[in-house]
């Protein structure tokens, strides 16, 4: 009877995990086991890259084949040389383009110098009817005239415009003993005068008048012309 009734109690649970006796060795087994399982897969993935990295240490040691540096050689000598054309192209355009900029740079200073040039002539060529009044005034001038103190002072105004255009380039043209040369002079009359050639100039009505090697005003000159027998020849000498 009392082994009976031992029988028949029930397992008591234990107050930790809320389990029998009975069932309580097997559930700590099973705890105890999952660390191993989970582990299990860790160790199998460190133990498979161990190869791998060995491989790769094998090869880091070995260096580059040789065949892979000589293709890397060939590229960069390629880049090379196209560098090198490359730095070339934009000299010789760097040069171009300097030389074109002097040449512009030139033109417009030759440009600049003819325009003040040309506005200078249109000046004194307005200048010039004054200085034209003064000669004639000076070569009417009676004598007995020519010794007072105002007349000398009209002189010396006719000499100071004289050298400030003289300054700016001005300078007669020559007529006295010269051949009419229709790119300085103009004729105004063709006479028949003894112990002239034929072309010589007689004589200058106007004085002409060269800027630099540009004549702004021609010299209006009397022109000889030989004299010719009544059928139309020329003298003997």
């Amino acid at each position: 009877m009392a082994a009976e009734r031992q029988e028949s109690v029930p397992a008591e649970a234990t107050p930790q995990t809320g389990m029998t006796a009975e069932e309580t060795p097997a559930a700590s087994v099973t705890q105890a086991a999952r660390p191993v399982a989970a582990e299990t897969p860790a160790a199998s993935v460190t133990q498979a890259a161990r190869p791998v990295a060995a491989e790769t240490a094998t090869v880091e040691a070995e260096g580059p084949k040789p065949e892979n540096l000589e293709a890397e050689l060939e590229r960069l000598r390629r880049e090379l040389e196209a560098a090198r054309a490359q730095a070339a192209e934009y000299l010789d355009g760097w040069q171009r383009t300097q030389a074109e900029f002097a040449n512009y740079r030139k033109r417009q200073e030759a440009e600049f110098l003819e325009r003040v040039r040309l506005n200078n002539a249109v000046l004194i060529a307005r200048i010039l009817p004054v200085l034209d009044d003064l000669e004639r005034a000076i070569q009417t001038l009676p004598p007995g005239l020519q010794s007072l103190t105002w007349v000398e002072g009209v002189f010396l105004i006719k000499r100071k415009l004289e050298v400030i255009l003289e300054a700016e380039g001005l300078k007669p043209i020559e007529t006295a003993g010269k051949s009419f040369d229709p790119l300085y002079h103009e004729a105004v009359t063709y006479e028949d005068v003894p112990g002239y050639e034929e072309g010589q100039i007689i004589g200058e009505v106007q004085r002409g008048y060269m800027l630099g090697d540009r004549v702004i005003r021609p010299a209006l000159v009397r022109v000889a012309r030989a004299n010719r027998m009544p059928d139309g020849s020329h003298p003997s000498p």
